[in-house]
């Protein structure tokens, strides 16, 4: 569904991405782990087209993507959920969803999924007519998802969802994003906890100033000394 080749990005003088090659397979939840400045969000951000490589090839589903704009993406079901979640602070929970379905034309479809990311977001519905921005900081995670899937992904880019959140509230996000995986959504993953990111996915990538230190099957990575010791507290 994705393929990228020797990506190379820049930010003026800095080079944030020196060469990043990666996949992500239909119906896969893949991640992508490493620290803090490591090139995780300038990935995602170069494959929904709000960043521009220098060098390098990115294709989705077979078509090469790198001078597409961002909303032309969207339109065709690359989707990101940002870090930091940017929820519209000042319009209601029901008015954040409507946005997420504005490129969209098929009223039974936006209304069909609707009542999913209800489904999968019953707090969502309870606050529907509730400012976005009075909404605690797991609430406004799953808004942000919730406005995502109200666009129609086939391929979902989540950029550390668990940010800021609370044990508790990170285990029910996750369990929402395997579930949202299950109705047929692919998933590409970029994580800080990486525990909990490689129990989701089937793949992952480890990514180190810029470039893919390492690639592998989630139980592998997981228990890969380096790996361990680096991101997995042992």
């Amino acid at each position: 569904m994705l393929q990228i080749k020797n990506l190379h990005v820049y930010y003026g003088q800095i080079h944030a991405l020196k060469g990043v090659s990666l996949e992500v397979k239909p119906g896969e939840i893949v991640t992508l782990i490493g620290g803090n400045g490591a090139g995780k969000t300038t990935t995602l951000k170069t494959i929904s087209g709000l960043l521009t490589p220098k060098e390098g090839e990115i294709v989705y589903q077979g078509e090469k993507i790198n001078n597409a704009k961002a909303h032309e993406l969207v339109a065709k079901g690359l989707i990101q959920v940002p870090e930091g979640r940017h929820v519209f602070a000042q319009m209601s929970v029901q008015e954040n969803l409507d946005l997420g379905a504005f490129p969209r034309k098929d009223k039974q479809g936006i209304a069909r999924d609707q009542e999913k990311v209800f489904e999968l977001f019953p707090r969502l519905k309870e606050r529907r007519s509730q400012t976005a921005g009075t909404l605690s900081g797991g609430e406004q995670q799953m808004l942000a998802m919730g406005r995502a899937l109200m666009g129609g992904p086939k391929l979902l880019l989540l950029d550390e969802p668990s940010m800021g959140l609370a044990p508790l509230l990170v285990r029910e996000i996750f369990s929402i994003i395997t579930e949202i995986n299950k109705t047929g959504v692919t998933i590409l993953l970029v994580e800080q906890n990486a525990n909990i990111a490689l129990s989701v996915a089937q793949r992952g990538y480890v990514v180190e100033t810029g470039k893919v230190f390492m690639e592998g099957d989630s139980t592998s990575l997981a228990t890969n000394e380096e790996v361990r010791k680096a991101y997995l507290g042992g």
